[in-house]
């Protein structure tokens, strides 16, 4: 059985390897659900997991991974909601009150 991490921002559970090492430091895997990658978008570039959600639900929520397809039955929004009351207001606000529509 193999070992999959969690995304933090978006709940993506298929990582390879951690996000962070044990002492909070990005160890460079790169997402393939939407290309954040873990200690270079966000120490390096400055980009919070706030921001990047929110640029990427605008965009609509494409698959960001040039190296793969998305696992069958992907489903960004159901990725989304597992992240609960961690989403921003305005991401609840898209997905409960228009349905994700």
């Amino acid at each position: 059985m193999t070992t999959t991490y969690m995304r933090p921002m978006c709940d993506f559970d298929r990582l390879e390897e951690p996000p962070y090492s044990t002492s909070g430091a990005g160890l460079f895997e790169i997402c393939p659900c939407r290309g954040f990658q873990f200690g270079v978008t966000d120490d390096n570039n400055g980009i919070s997991f706030h921001e990047w959600r929110e640029g990427w639900i605008d965009q609509g929520m494409p698959w960001d991974s040039h190296r793969s397809s998305p696992p069958p039955g992907w489903n960004p929004l159901e990725q989304l909601h597992k992240l609960g009351d961690e989403v921003n207001n305005v991401l609840n606000d898209f997905l409960f009150d228009t349905g994700g529509k």
